[in-house]
């Protein structure tokens, strides 16, 4: 996908366009040099030099970009307006404004220190959107700036501005006082508002009431134009209608917006007026067409404007029928003669719209007219819209308004899941596919705030659906052309010379079976088939991949003809309107259901094929499919008419990559929400949609939080929790004083600090600030933690982490009821924070359960890992998905891991029953089962327990005859001597006592809760057994629960808290999705604590379509709406994990950003990295050989002199004895990593470092303790101008950071200015100490003699150099050379941003695949 054009062929800047000497950058050094903010401003300038300038060449966007990099709007607009600025200077602000928010940019941040000077623009730029002389190209830049406006309310500037227009003020607009009061009638309080705005005018001064005149007319005014223009024809005025239907849509999707401008565009008669035009009865503009569809949904959305609620679908019809049934009223009482039949029909027969238009035909305009009228429809128009009111409107009025809508549920049961080449190139997709920001698209946004719950779900699946059919459709043009088709001599014969290791030629599949519909369906209930595969000639490795097809996995089966020579192809694609022109005839998906092999037996594992030492290579696979439904009742449809069978002219079977391949599952999970009504928890309702006070669902705004809490270990000492209470007044209840040892329970907490929060929206129209509450004291009492038992296994794991207050403020809030945000920056220990929540959460609350989320495997796993050596019983913990395998731990975690380990527990305590049955002396086969032992336990145990108690509890009895009474000696023989020590007091005594009472009966409590699995008889009923009933901590990625909810819920899973780690990186639909993984219960689902974990500032969720990823927003997560509607966080302020200095490098994205002790203090962090100057340097590496980066195929980026210098740094730390484990190579673009990897294999023959194949970690890149960063471009900065990319390419490293790039490149970005002003502070070229092996034993800012790389060749003649010495001195020594080990860890940023970033699989596609790590299903 290229996003390299506009309009006209305009391709982005590149650095010799910053730099170079174009009219752009000479003006820009002449009037506003780097780094000067210009205060004096040429009007002349801003008009002919840079204004007219850019109007002759239609606005082209590269133009734009170049003054943007050049900070035109910084340096040169901004500091130099005034009041009595020209027009055309508040133009350009508002054109560089709108660049740098399709760019991705904070462009309100420009804005933010001067608020007035911001308003008096806002209002100039308002008032030159009503200018009527202004072309419609100018007029649409107009508009594109106010739709970035009204998508960022969240920033108080901007919704000072915008919602007085948007208030209830333009109600004055509406077609009569009639009108006003029929809207009173149905929300009376909306009366109180309209006379408070009111008298609000009328009791202001002058100037101010000219200005709320303007604010409760632009809209109007706005609305009355475009109504004019949709008549006009020209390719301009599309362009601005297209856009303008794109602002009402973002008016009318969210309620803040919408709650009054809804009744003024039905008052207006809009979306009939819209439906008649030219412009939307054009042939061509089918873009038109598709935004006014989507904006009828959302005028049409049924929803209770004032209140916010959601009607229900009886609801929706209840207002319908009593529309009619006012039609009815009128027309029997008015118009009897002519409408008798109408008024007396059924409200079936009338909401038909050819059956309605009939029922009225027998009425004159006059009469229409007068209908029109009395049922309160606007009749009349001002002269400026150019309305004529005719016969025609009056009729679509009037069966628009009365016919029966479809609701979004409807819409969204209509939309196919699985593709066919139809819904792959659907117009609308196309047009996604070849976004570039110059139109508007018809697909919906992901707002700040949302309608309801369901219109959530209705976006979430129309973005999900198309992302994936784009994603479906780029494999499979891809694989097409890897086939390379050709015609042969024979009719309706291809052959395939090309080869593709993710599909395979087929003959036509052949059809077993088409069952009967279903009751109420008329499309058959299943459709089975059988595919032949010819795997004789595929390698082992691409057999055993196909061999491995799992149940439910979907295959594509495709009809592929020759391609067209004479289209031009490029990436793969041409610009196209059909599948035709890529050879895709048809393609219909299915299903897998078996795999079977040669002689037809499911293949379930997949053995050895040895015998005698002869391998025996397979011929033939068979897959028993199940084909979709609903095609193939079309396709048998489309024969009857004498059309050709498309099942006969199959002949590819193609299958995708498992993690990219779950589409199916998620969206039929996302299809059954919405049509279920999940509601979300009434706690958290409001927050989510967006709407109402943010800190509404913080624990101190919650009836059901908690005073006193039980903190376990959370504090390790009492100085400890006076630091961590710092803003509280610690008070302990006992009399020990600060003596006091944890554990420690806490009372009066509800109303400790969680750390800066934003009031309301209504206070925050406030500049007052909000006043901080008095000190207040928090009580604190002990107590002595049960002995558990003898043994050393017995004793609890106990938590070492010493928190930090802020890390304490969120395990606090974590561990209450309610939402917890929790911001970590790199290194701050947000899994340490979110580990101590689960375990407070296990102990405190034991008859919860908590379901753990992460995005990735490795994240996941790594939480896991931490919670496993906390002090959770392990038998309470399990963890869903393929990724389990990855845990570095001895206990299998998975479900049927876990019930094997249930059964291995059996046996153990079971052996234990045996020796208690021994020293009892007990007759009968006690152990055999967990029943038996029950009862063992009940007549024998629990009796001799009583029996010693009843003596030991007697006031007269010594410590001696308590030791002697004790009735199990024998059995505690193999614990600890002795068991009861001499100098024992008596109560140390029965404290031991208890503690051997307790490990019994943990035996025979574990024995009672592993009893169903001596009952249940199948593996599926034990580890569904073991889901829904035994673990208390369920851990489990975002796709695994997306793609399993209907199986987990229909399972009865239930579970109280849900605890999301990278919450940042998961869209938003994965965040919603596992909080709704169960069933409700009374209407509402049993949520009690959600705890996002996460940092917006780094890594966004993954999405390759810039349509989607733009202009749809589908990058949102959850987390970050939450952080910008002003939600409560608690912002993790200490890191330990990299060196200070490097820390500084992105800290400036962390104001409060300090260091721990551990940084400052520990050797490895004071000391120098060995061979190096210093600890961080970014090395300008020029061209290699004449060249830069480079492109072996679109948007697949190489560098080789920064692929040839990081390897060469990488040589050289080995040859100074640096581990390989501790280095890696970190690229920012999946090319780069691959030409680095054939660097490295290159030299692997060459010297006595290894070079073995790297490893490529996607997705959670780990912290690593040196880092050699290779940026690759050389011509514009690419996506690492998003300032979360970089944050994330900086923070990896915790003791060395080498980066290598183009600093002309780097250097002009002014987003990026803070990090690379400190790195290039430091020399350009890479300095090398001299005489130094690893660990290097100078200090950190010692001063050192150093050698300066001169460039690449210097740099590998320099290693070369050291290499030879090292071989010498070895063989001098007679030693033999090292062996060869392992090299770093090759990391790749897995991100896409303009299709850069996306793997190149004509590079890769002859390598192993690799493991994804999210390709989850059940165990």
């Amino acid at each position: 996908m290229s996003t390299n054009t506009v309009s006209g062929g305009d391709s982005r800047p590149e650095v010799e366009d910053l730099e170079g000497e174009n009219e752009w950058t000479q003006l820009a050094r002449k009037h506003w040099p780097k780094s000067v903010k210009t205060r004096k401003i040429n009007p002349d300038v801003i008009k002919k030099e840079i204004w007219d300038v850019l109007q002759n060449e239609g606005f082209q966007y590269r133009s734009l970009l170049i003054l943007e990099n050049l900070q035109l709007l910084e340096n040169y607009l901004l500091p130099g307006y005034t009041e009595a600025s020209t027009n055309y200077h508040v133009l350009l602000i508002s054109l560089i404004a709108t660049v740098k928010n399709r760019e991705n940019l904070r462009v309100w941040d420009v804005f933010s220190d001067d608020g007035e000077r911001f308003s008096s623009i806002f209002r100039r730029v308002l008032s030159m959107s009503l200018d009527s002389s202004l072309p419609a190209l100018v007029k649409t830049h107009i508009l594109s700036f106010l739709i970035s406006a009204f998508q960022s309310l969240d920033n108080g500037l901007i919704r000072k501005e915008c919602a007085p227009l948007v208030s209830v003020s333009i109600w004055q607009n509406l077609a009569s006082e009639a009108a006003r009061e029929r809207r009173f009638e149905y929300h009376p309080q909306l009366k109180k508002a309209w006379r408070a705005a009111d008298k609000r005018y009328h009791s202001s001064d002058e100037n101010t009431q000219a200005k709320l005149r303007f604010d409760r007319a632009w809209l109007y005014s706005l609305l009355l134009d475009f109504i004019a223009r949709l008549q006009e024809p020209g390719t301009e005025s599309l362009v601005y209608c297209e856009r303008f239907l794109e602002f009402l849509t973002d008016l009318e999707s969210q309620l803040p917006t919408r709650r009054y401008v809804t009744a003024l565009i039905k008052d207006l008669n809009l979306l009939a007026l819209i439906r008649l035009s030219s412009i939307f009865n054009g042939k061509e503009n089918g873009l038109f067409r598709d935004l006014f569809v989507l904006f009828r949904h959302f005028v049409n959305f049924p929803i209770d404007d004032n209140t916010g609620t959601q009607h229900t679908k009886v609801q929706s019809y209840e207002e319908h029928c009593a529309r009619l049934a006012r039609l009815q009223r009128v027309a029997l009482k008015n118009f009897q003669e002519k409408l008798t039949v109408l008024a007396l029909s059924n409200y079936a027969a009338i909401d038909n719209r050819g059956e309605l238009e009939i029922l009225l035909e027998p009425l004159s305009n006059a009469e229409l007219a007068e209908l029109s009228d009395l049922l309160g429809y606007r009749t009349t128009y001002p002269p400026s819209a150019k309305v004529e009111v005719g016969r025609e409107l009056l009729l679509e009025v009037l069966l628009s308004s009365h016919e029966r809508r479809r609701t979004f549920r409807d819409s969204m049961g209509d939309l196919s899941i699985l593709p066919t080449e139809a819904s792959l190139y659907e117009p609308t997709l196309l047009r996604n596919e070849h976004y570039n920001g110059s139109r508007s698209l018809a697909i919906p946004k992901l707002n700040l705030q949302y309608l309801s719950v369901g219109d959530f779900l209705w976006r979430s699946f129309v973005l999900y659906r198309c992302e994936s059919f784009f994603e479906i459709r780029k494999n499979m043009e891809e694989t097409i052309k890897r086939l390379q088709p050709q015609q042969t001599q024979l009719p309706n014969s291809v052959r395939f010379d090309g080869f593709s290791r993710m599909a395979i030629p087929i003959s036509k599949p052949a059809i077993i079976e088409a069952a009967p519909p279903r009751v109420g369906q008329d499309r058959p209930a299943v459709v089975r088939a059988e595919i032949g595969l010819d795997v004789s000639r595929l390698a082992e490795s691409v057999r055993r991949e196909w061999e491995s097809l799992r149940q439910d996995d979907v295959i594509y089966l495709l009809a592929v003809k020759p391609i067209d020579s004479s289209r031009d192809l490029t990436n793969g694609h041409a610009v196209h309107a059909s599948s035709r022109d890529f050879g895709l005839r048809h393609l219909r998906a299915a299903e897998v259901e078996q795999v079977l092999d040669d002689d037809g037996r499911v293949i379930r594992d997949i053995p050895g094929s040895e015998t005698n030492g002869y391998i025996r290579r397979p011929r033939l696979r068979r897959l028993i499919i199940k084909l979709d439904t609903a095609a193939w009742k079309l396709d048998i449809e489309r024969k009857a008419e004498g059309k050709p069978d498309v099942y006969e002219s199959l002949n590819v079977v193609v299958r995708r990559k498992g993690r990219e391949n779950n589409f199916k599952k998620t969206l039929e999970t996302i299809r059954s929400l919405a049509l279920s009504d999940i509601p979300v928890p009434d706690w958290l309702q409001e927050v989510f949609l967006g709407y109402g006070d943010p800190t509404s669902a913080h624990y101190t705004n919650l009836p059901n939080s908690l005073d006193q809490l039980d903190f376990r270990d959370t504090f390790l000492d009492w100085p400890h929790l006076v630091e961590s209470l710092n803003d509280q007044a610690v008070e302990p209840k006992s009399a020990h004083g600060s003596n006091v040892k944890p554990p420690f329970v806490l009372e009066g907490i509800t109303s400790t600090s969680t750390g800066p929060t934003r009031p309301s929206k209504k206070r925050r129209r406030d500049d007052s600030e909000v006043s901080q509450s008095a000190k207040k004291s928090v009580k604190v009492s002990t107590y002595q933690p049960p002995n558990n038992g003898p043994y050393t296994t017995d004793a609890p794991k106990i938590n070492q982490v010493r928190f930090t207050p802020t890390q304490v403020q969120a395990i606090m809030s974590g561990t209450q009821p309610g939402l917890t945000v929790i911001v970590g920056p790199p290194g701050t220990g947000k899994t340490d924070v979110a580990t101590q929540i689960i375990n407070n959460i296990y102990h405190d609350f034991p008859s919860q359960r908590t379901l753990l989320i992460a995005h990735s495997n490795q994240a996941l796993n790594q939480l896991f890992q931490k919670i496993t050596k906390l002090d959770i019983d392990e038998r309470h913990l399990l963890r869903l998905g393929h990724g389990e395998e990855d845990l570095e731990t001895d206990v299998s975690y998975s479900k049927h891991g876990r019930v094997e380990s249930f059964l291995d527990n059996r046996d153990h305590y079971l052996a234990e029953v045996n020796r208690l049955v021994a020293d009892l002396g007990a007759p009968g086969a006690h152990g055999n089962s967990c029943e038996t032992a029950g009862y063992f336990n009940s007549v024998y145990v629990v009796p001799a327990w009583s029996k010693f108690w009843d003596i030991a509890n007697a006031a007269e009895v010594s410590t001696l005859d308590v030791t002697t009474s004790f009735p199990f000696h024998q059995y505690f023989a193999n614990a600890p001597q002795p068991l009861f020590p001499p100098e024992a007091s008596k109560e140390q005594t029965l404290g031991i006592a208890r503690g051997c009472q307790r490990h019994m009966e943990r035996i025979f409590t574990e024995l009672e809760d592993i009893r169903p699995f001596e009952i249940l008889r199948t593996a599926r009923d034990k580890a569904n057994y073991l889901l829904i009933k035994e673990a208390r901590i369920i851990a489990m990625t975002s796709t695994h629960a997306a793609i399993r909810r209907q199986e987990i819920a229909d399972l009865g899973f239930h579970y109280d808290n849900v605890i999301m780690e990278e919450a940042a990186q998961i869209t938003e639909i994965e965040n919603f999705i596992p909080l709704a993984l169960q069933k409700p219960k009374d209407g509402q689902l049993p949520l009690q604590r959600v705890v996002l974990c996460g940092d917006h500032l780094q890594n966004s969720p993954i999405v390759q379509n810039l349509a989607f990823r733009q202009f749809a927003n589908l990058e949102q997560s959850l987390f970050l709406r939450f952080v910008r509607l002003g939600v409560p966080t608690i912002n993790l302020d200490h890191q330990g994990r990299a060196r200070p200095s490097i820390a500084e490098l992105y800290k400036w994205r962390y104001p409060k950003l300090e260091n721990l002790p551990n940084v400052l203090t520990e050797q490895e962090y004071l000391r120098a990295n060995a061979g190096f100057r210093y600890e961080y340097q970014f090395i300008d590496v020029p061209d290699y050989k004449s060249k830069g980066e480079s492109q072996p195929t679109p948007h697949y980026f190489q560098n080789l002199g920064e692929a040839e210098y990081s390897v060469g740094i990488y040589q050289y730390m080995r040859l100074l004895g640096y581990p390989a484990s501790r280095i890696s190579i970190l690229t920012t673009y999946a090319g780069q990593m691959a030409l680095i990897r054939d660097v490295l294999g290159h030299r692997e023959s060459k010297t006595i470092v290894g070079s073995h194949v790297p490893i490529l970690v996607s997705g959670c890149l780990p912290f690593v303790t040196d880092i050699i960063l290779s940026l690759v471009r050389t011509s514009r900065v690419g996506y690492l101008r998003d300032i979360r990319r970089l944050t994330v390419a900086l923070s990896r490293a915790r003791l060395g950071l080498y980066v290598l790039g183009r600093r002309s490149v780097f250097e002009t970005c002014y987003e990026l200015r803070e990090a690379f002003t400190k790195l290039f502070q430091r020399p350009n070229q890479l300095l090398l100490t001299t005489g130094e092996m690893f660990p290097a034993s100078r200090r950190l800012g010692d001063e050192a003699e150093a050698t300066e790389m001169a460039g690449v060749e210097h740099l590998g003649q320099y290693v070369f150099e050291i290499t030879k010495a090292k071989v010498e001195s070895l063989k001098a020594r007679g030693k033999p050379l090292p062996a060869i080990e392992e090299t770093p860890e090759l990391l790749r940023m897995d991100v896409e941003d303009e299709g850069e970033g996306m793997v190149g699989e004509a590079m890769e596609e002859e390598e192993e695949e690799e493991q994804g790590e999210d390709i989850d299903g059940v165990a």
